[in-house]
């Protein structure tokens, strides 16, 4: 054979080989394309048909702590959540057992095309970046648990314990959202006298609070807790996000009302509470609150007349028929408050706490109800703003234990994933994540 004729024949066999190659390799990446085309982003459905609810908000944290945007689709299917289609991603929600479905890249069109729509009560909102979360909690153990601390852990979402020191020498700032743990900010020791003066675990708990006045500079625990509801005050006005349920809620306005006068009686502080108590408190002062009347009383478990308690307890409302109603809002219009009542459902069964709702004509004006219990003409969910930050006030202690007692073991929210009572609190540790406006500190 001609070595020239050779060469040539080598080369075109090598062109041949290297053009099946390209050709082999542009099917493949058209291939990819076509997928991805088809398959591009994951719906998070948050309708009846989720499996695990609580865990799902666990994810659109964990995603959008990765420094992926994902996208919160309100009142559509419960309040969904899109997000990009990666491994990672798909992996980590088959993990976590919880529901999804894939969307071609037309499916997600013909949605976002529906929640556009003027005449459709649905918006879709960027979540960029997680909040960073801290819990205000003792660090000695307490005879009862918390809700948030419980769905926190239960969904994944990481956070910070800080207590009392912490906040007087200026820690707060640090944080994005703080939760208060079922807390008394009056100084009263939870209004727990008669049922536990004698117990070993009060003892031990006006002794640790009594010891941490004293180290921190203060002759009073009620003065202490002042300091530290005014740092928290402080926190909110630039640009903070406060949630507290249960008793963290009123004993935390009241004990800003009365920042000026002397409400604890001498069990508690060592001398009687002012005569006029009731007369001095400043009700500018709250958050929530006004016109409130104080429950001094120490063999008394009330601090005001705030609460609606007592509604259950006298059996005026059974609890077969203790129930609230979220409000609806106009999710193109009021954008926080839709994304605070996202739910599967729109009636949530009725949990009692020390606090379990407020009496209405002592809420403020400008406070927005988010859930009332209609049946006793109580707000049970409230929402304001103070400052360039806001506050969220969620009545009961355990959505998922109607009536739960100092010692009842923690609820296992492993039998509760679809809870639409917690959905409520993690609702408001995952709208932060679309706030925009810069905080100040």
């Amino acid at each position: 054979m001609n070595p020239r004729t050779s060469e040539i024949s080598i080369r075109e066999t090598w062109t041949k080989t290297i053009f099946n190659m390209r050709l082999r390799l542009f099917f493949f990446i058209f291939f990819l394309c076509c997928s991805y085309s088809n398959a591009t982003q994951i719906l998070v459905f948050m309708g009846e048909k989720q499996k695990n609810h609580l865990k799902a908000y666990g994810i659109a944290y964990w995603v959008i702590e990765k420094d992926v945007s994902i996208e919160w689709l309100l009142n559509y299917q419960g309040g969904s959540f899109l997000m990009p289609h990666l491994v990672s991603i798909e992996e980590e929600l088959m993990i976590r057992g919880v529901s999804y479905q894939i969307l071609t890249e037309g499916q997600v069109t013909q949605i976002k095309n529906e929640i556009a729509n003027p005449e459709v009560n649905m918006e879709v909102i960027q979540l960029e970046k997680p909040p960073k979360i801290a819990v205000y909690t003792p660090p000695n153990k307490q005879p009862w648990d918390d809700a948030v601390t419980m769905v926190l852990e239960y969904a994944e979402i990481p956070y910070d314990k800080i207590y009392d020191s912490s906040i007087v020498m200026g820690k707060l700032p640090e944080y994005d959202w703080l939760h208060l743990h079922h807390e008394d900010f009056t100084g009263q020791y939870g209004k727990f006298y008669r049922s536990a003066r004698y117990q070993k675990w009060y003892q031990e708990q006006i002794e640790v609070a009594e010891g941490n006045a004293s180290l921190l500079g203060f002759e009073k625990v009620s003065e202490l807790k002042l300091s530290v509801a005014k740092n928290i005050q402080n926190f909110v006005l630039g640009g903070g996000f406060l949630f507290t349920m249960c008793s963290g809620t009123d004993s935390f306005d009241i004990a800003l009302a009365a920042q000026n006068t002397d409400i604890c009686e001498s069990v508690f502080d060592g001398d009687p509470s002012h005569p006029n108590c009731d007369h001095e408190l400043d009700y500018s002062k709250t958050f929530a609150f006004k016109d409130f009347k104080l429950i001094k009383d120490p063999m008394v478990y009330e601090y005001s007349d705030i609460d609606g308690t007592y509604l259950r307890t006298n059996r005026t409302i059974p609890k077969e028929l203790d129930e609230f109603t979220l409000f609806d809002f106009s999710a193109k219009w009021d954008v926080v408050p839709t994304m605070l009542t996202q739910c599967h459902q729109n009636v949530i069964k009725g949990f009692m706490g020390q606090t379990t709702d407020f009496k209405k004509n002592l809420i403020k004006s400008s406070v927005l109800i988010l859930g009332e219990t209609k049946a006793a003409e109580t707000a049970r969910y409230i929402h304001g703003e103070m400052g360039q930050g806001t506050w969220t006030f969620y009545g009961g202690h355990d959505p998922e234990d109607y009536q739960h007692f100092v010692g009842d073991p923690p609820t296992d929210l492993n039998l509760h994933p679809n809870s639409p009572g917690y959905r409520l609190i993690l609702n408001n540790i995952l709208f932060p994540a679309a706030k925009k406006k810069k905080r100040k500190t």
